[in-house]
């Protein structure tokens, strides 16, 4: 006698269904990788070594550093503000490339270290953030392109070097003693402001394009860059950077002052953009309303269609309850059980075992037990419930 293979059933699990459900993740994923690439690519050598006196990149500042040893003055590069505050002197030019990374307390720290020092702090690109310790009294308006400017003013430097690059941020103040030039739109991209003690002076530069070796020989740039550069015999070239130990000053901030405002007033109007979502999903207010089918379906149909719904759910749980529920208030009636206990241990199970007293089966854990533990064993399920509810029938 041969054995016939079983035929497969609607829970059965195949590749084709597992492809389905995740096709749409695994395609997401790979576009997400190809554009982490792609972006990774473009960016790699975007603006390497950006304003480092040491590199030679277009972004970088060798040229200037070299014009500078030129002429006689040294320069020296520094990563920490230790270093920095360390080096301020009446004979020291301190740049500061990033002003804005400094923490609040980083920036006062360097303040008072430079105030009174004597040297030269020129500040590049400094915006709000910056200005409101490192140059108190002026403040940021909105940037302007890059272009060849003339200098607009009787400063000798800006005189001598005439056209250069400038733009990007523009500064205002009312202190008649700041030197204002290279004016765009009536507002200086280039201001010195003098110390309120001794021969130092703070220079805000709008934008860096002057001090990139690209455009280093373009109009008077290399004059001006070594102008206000070369002032005094020693340049400390600062480069902030995140891992300084003293940026760790910004702890007594909650995280919700760290966010930018920008990311606050996002989430809010996403917030009121999902409300507002939630209310147009939300149109059946009050109860449901019952309406007839305008087809026919078939029980086979609904039934698979249900078995469907909790496999895609991994509902074993649910699905086993259905079985046993109808099994048990099918069999009610025919034990002669009241329906209101047909879902009763106590009550149905003697009733199926005097039926059945050598059935070979278990009707506790048939009509009661535990949720199966996979597929398979909620199909076994099923076919013995049909099988006790069968020899009930005929016994």
């Amino acid at each position: 006698m041969t054995a016939t293979s079983a035929a497969p059933t609607s829970t059965s699990v195949t590749a084709r269904h597992v492809w389905t459900r995740t096709r749409g993740l695994a395609l997401a994923l790979v576009v997400l990788i190809a554009a982490g690439f792609a972006l990774a690519a473009l960016r790699s050598d975007a603006q390497h070594g950006s304003l480092d006196p040491r590199s030679a990149d277009e972004y970088g500042s060798r040229a200037v550093a070299e014009l500078l040893k030129a002429q006689g003055v040294s320069t020296s590069v520094v990563t920490t503000l230790g270093e920095a505050t360390a080096a301020a002197g009446p004979d020291t030019t301190l740049l500061i490339t990033v002003p804005d990374l400094l923490t609040e307390g980083q920036q006062r720290q360097l303040r008072a270290a430079t105030a009174d020092s004597g040297g030269r702090t020129i500040l590049v690109a400094p915006t709000s953030p910056s200005l409101s310790i490192l140059a108190p009294g002026i403040r940021a308006e909105s940037p302007v392109p890059v272009q060849p400017r003339d200098p607009g003013c009787s400063r000798p430097d800006t005189t001598r070097a005439g056209r250069a690059d400038t733009g990007g941020i523009r500064y205002a103040g009312p202190d008649e003693n700041n030197d204002g030039c290279y004016p765009a739109d009536g507002l200086p991209t280039l201001l010195r402001t003098p110390a309120a003690r001794g021969q130092g002076d703070t220079v805000l530069l709008g934008a860096p394009d002057l001090l990139l070796n690209h455009r280093l020989d373009e109009e008077g740039n290399a004059s001006l860059a070594l102008q206000l550069l070369g002032t005094r015999s020693h340049v400390v070239w600062y480069l902030p950077s995140l891992g300084d130990a003293s940026a760790t000053d910004g702890g007594k901030r909650s995280f919700v002052e760290l966010i930018p405002s920008g990311w606050l007033w996002a989430t809010l109007q996403l917030g009121l953009a999902a409300v507002l979502a939630a209310i147009w999903r939300a149109r059946r207010l009050g109860p449901l309303v019952t309406e007839r089918l305008p087809v026919a379906i078939r029980a086979s149909e609904a039934t698979e269609g249900r078995a469907r719904l909790y496999r895609k759910a991994n509902a074993r749980d649910r699905a086993a309850d259905t079985l046993r529920g109808a099994t048990r208030s099918r069999l009610a009636p025919l034990l002669g059980v009241a329906p209101s206990a047909a879902h009763s241990p106590g009550v149905l199970v003697p009733a199926v075992s005097a039926r059945l007293p050598a059935a070979g089966r278990d009707p506790f854990s048939l009509l009661f037990g535990p949720t199966p533990a996979d597929d398979t064993a909620l199909v076994r399920l099923a076919d013995e419930l049909d099988a006790l509810e069968r020899e009930v029938r005929t016994s």
